[in-house]
């Protein structure tokens, strides 16, 4: 099984991210493993940029493939809109979900006053992450398709008034749900 959570920065998916993991006994890779090397070592978006993000997307998803079959995967992610780049991340995270399925992709949101608090919290700094209010409410007003709308296992979740914990739990029995 892998579960996507899809969804802009703020809403709260490395959080659920983690929490179902553990309540899945699962593996967890968010997208600031992946990215975090090419942010550091490369410029935002150039050729090496994606180089870098690709390849080392491309060793995190054979990994994957090497768990056991039962062993559930959480993947956090950004996607939205449409473009090359954009297209080309999804069709290699659906081919990795085919190779483990069900393929389950939650869109998750909140609404704007809840990503903003969110979005500012300090412990995102730690970790590289965008903190500007103003980066929320841009996403908000020009908020572009999460990709997986048309995922055959779909859940659009809004995390305003839940806690992780919560959102875990609703995520984990649809997805078992889903496996049985």
């Amino acid at each position: 099984m892998i579960i996507l959570l899809n969804g802009y920065p703020g809403v709260g998916k490395l959080a659920i991210g983690r929490e179902l993991a553990t309540r899945l006994n699962g593996k967890l890779l968010d997208i600031h493993s992946v990215y975090n090397v090419a942010f550091a070592l490369t410029e935002f978006k150039s050729p090496e940029f994606r180089d870098t993000v690709e390849k080392i997307e491309k060793i995190a998803h054979d990994l994957i493939r090497k768990l056991p079959s039962g062993q559930p995967v959480v993947l956090t992610t950004v996607l939205a809109g449409q473009g090359d780049w954009g297209d080309a991340e999804w069709q290699r995270i659906e081919q990795l979900g085919k190779t483990r399925a069900p393929f389950c992709v939650v869109h998750v949101k909140c609404d704007l006053d809840e990503n903003i608090r969110r979005i500012q919290d300090e412990e995102r700094g730690l970790k590289r992450k965008p903190r500007d209010p103003e980066y929320a409410l841009r996403n908000h007003i020009e908020a572009k398709p999460l990709y997986g709308a048309d995922a055959r296992y779909l859940l659009e979740l809004d995390t305003t008034r839940m806690t992780a914990t919560e959102a875990s739990s609703a995520i984990a029995n649809w997805a078992l749900e889903l496996n049985r």
